[in-house]
Parts: structure tokens; sequence; C-alpha cells
């Protein structure tokens, strides 16, 4: 009896136990985890809190002199999608074993096929799309073809094919799928909308052909995915006013473009002359009139107000991304470090160091929680 009692008292302490921690939240404890890739085939995984890389996984079968570019996660971060090998494959990695569960190669024995930035997972993760650049290697020439999207099935293995292909317009740097489904955005010289299911054009929000009195066509840099937590599109840009001379003040302004990818509004603010480099945008998730750019500085813009805070930064950083509470700003995409920041006061809170200081070079830093 005496025992029974010991032991159904254990195992009451115990379950109580387990419901403090429930409720205080530490049971299934989650985190927002970096996910970037380095020359010449490293996909790295780091908890950004613990400040410390937790993962490093050799890309298979990849060219040696080029570089990982983009990457994109799936919702549960159980599986990282990235392209390498000159621009011309795409793997999917788990990030738990390291071992490549989908592998789609776009080039041919007489195509080469390059995929330059743009690529994006469907919300459901079951669908892949990639923008590729096919060239027709001819005996005495090269023929250009059309470009277009590639859908693939991500169950579809190692020697994954196209289920699909989408018409697509040249200089395509970014897809992004809304988290509804229903949109599957295309930038190029316009931010073109398109059915996910089928291809179709069904709308279209101007960029080449956006017309504002007195300014001229806008120009901007936009192959860094940085949305994964505020789901807007952010975009920095230059513009010329028309109604100034050149080179006199206030005749180059920049500003931030973005678009909220569940309601599909787009909003701008000019908020400055053209002074310094810009080079990529992300937007607090928290705070969503709080935009962060980045090049040699990072910079703080309120898109209300146009206020800016601006500080210098050690060497230059290509992306940007922000934590899930909004707190803290990761900026990476160069040399062998991603950088925090505090999203308030822009003071550097400290560092995450790559494998061996491997250059990041031009590769996304996707944020995911779990």
């Amino acid at each position: 009896m005496k025992r029974n009692w010991i032991s159904t008292t254990l195992v009451a302490s115990k379950c109580a136990a387990a419901v403090a921690l429930l409720a205080s939240g530490n049971a299934f404890a989650v985190s927002d985890y970096l996910v970037t890739a380095c020359r010449p085939n490293l996909l790295v995984v780091a908890d950004a809190k613990a400040r410390k890389v937790v993962k490093s996984i050799e890309i298979p079968n990849t060219a040696l002199g080029s570089s990982p570019t983009g990457v994109v996660v799936s919702k549960d971060g159980k599986v990282a999608y990235v392209i390498h090998n000159r621009w011309e494959s795409v793997s999917g990695i788990d990030l738990e074993s390291g071992k490549e569960v989908f592998r789609a190669d776009l080039s041919t024995a007489d195509i080469r096929a390059k995929a330059p930035f743009a690529i994006d997972l469907s919300p459901d993760g079951k669908e892949l799309a990639v923008y590729v650049n096919p060239t027709r290697m001819l005996p005495g020439e090269y023929k250009v073809e059309d470009p277009y999207i590639a859908i693939y099935d991500t169950s579809a293995g190692v020697h994954a094919e196209p289920a699909k292909k989408f018409a697509a317009p040249r200089r395509v740097t970014t897809l992004a799928y809304s988290p509804d489904y229903k949109r599957l955005y295309t930038f190029s010289w316009d931010m073109l909308v398109l059915d996910p299911k089928t291809g179709e054009l069904i709308g279209k929000h101007p960029w080449r052909s956006w017309k504002r009195p007195n300014f001229g066509e806008p120009d901007t840099l936009a192959v860094w995915p940085q949305w994964d937590t505020s789901n807007v599109f952010a975009t920095p840009y230059y513009v010329q006013r028309t109604d100034k001379k050149e080179g006199e003040p206030g005749s180059l302004r920049a500003g931030i473009w973005t678009l909220d990818l569940v309601t599909d509004k787009v909003a701008f603010k000019d908020f400055e002359d053209a002074s310094v480099v810009l080079f990529s945008t992300a937007i607090n998730p928290v705070r969503k009139n709080e935009a962060y750019t980045v090049y040699t500085q990072l910079t703080k813009t309120d898109l209300n107000t146009g206020k800016m805070k601006r500080v210098d930064l050690n060497h230059t950083y290509y992306d940007v991304n922000v934590s899930t509470d909004g707190k803290e700003l990761y900026i990476g995409g160069t040399q062998g470090e991603i950088a925090v920041y505090d999203s308030q006061s822009l003071k550097r809170l400290g560092a995450i160091l790559m494998p061996k200081n491997a250059d990041q070079v031009l590769s996304s830093l996707r944020l995911v929680r779990k």
C-alpha cells in the first residue's frame, strides 16, 4: 500500500508539473531559426536567439566554383529548397537528416537553363515554383528561348520534372505565393499577378508602367525574399523627378514600395533624396509602419511619416529579416556572419558566425519558427 501511495503521489506530482509547464508556455518552446546558404556548397541553419549555427549541410552534386542563391523553407521548417550548381539545379534538403529529398536539374543535353533568384513554395508546401531562363545550345550558336515558371510537385523525389509550366516575361526577380494560394506574384517590369493553378494573368500592379505627375520610371533591385514574418513584400526604389534638372537637389528620390501578400494592397513612400545605396527591405511584423533597409548602412523608416534612423555597418550586407516578435533584426547575404541588431535602437546585439567564415554571397536569408 505504501509503495502504491508513493507511486500515485509521484505520478500526480509529475502531472502537476507538466500542467504547470504547459501553462507557462515552456513545455513545447519554439524559436526563430535562420536558414541561409554559403559558398561553395553549404546550407546553414542557425538558432537566432542562441546566436549560433546548429546545422551545416553540404549540398550534394554541385559546382564548387559558384554560389547557392535563392532559398525557401517549408512552413514546418523541415525542408529547405535551394538554387545551386551554377543556378542550374534546385535541391530540397531535409534539415534534420541532411538528406537530399528533392532535386530538379534544369539543364539537359541541348538546353542550358538557369534559375537566377526567383523561387517560392506554395502555402501547403506541395508545389515549388521556379523561374527558369533556357538557352538552346546549337552547334554554331546559342539560341535564347522564352523563359517560364516551372511548377514542381515537391514529392517528386530527386529526379523531378515540372508538373506544369507557365509563360513568363523576362527579368523576373521574385516569385511569391499569397498565403491563401489565390495569387502567384511575379515581379518583372511590373508586379504581375498570376493564377497559381493555371498561370493566367489575373492582375497587375504597375511598376515600369507606374505613372505619377512629375516622376519618371522607378528603378529597383528586388532579388531577396524577406516577407517571412510580415507577409509584406517590400523593396526600395529610386525615381527621377521630371520637373527638376538632373543633379539638382531633390531631383532623384528614394522610397519604399510595399505589397501586402494577404490583402493584395500596395503602398509606397518617397522618404529622402537619393543619398545612399539601398539594397533590400523588410517590414516589422508587429509594427508594420517600420521598414528596415540595408547595404553599407542600416536604416529604419517610418512609412507613415518618412522619419528615419540610420547607423553605419561594419561591412556591406545585402538582406535583412525580422524576428517574429519584431524585436530583432538579422542582416546577412555577404561575408561570414549574420549580424543581429535591435529593431528599435538599431544597436548591434551580436553576430552569428558561419562555419569557417564561409561567404553567404547573394543567398537568401530566410526565417522559420519551429
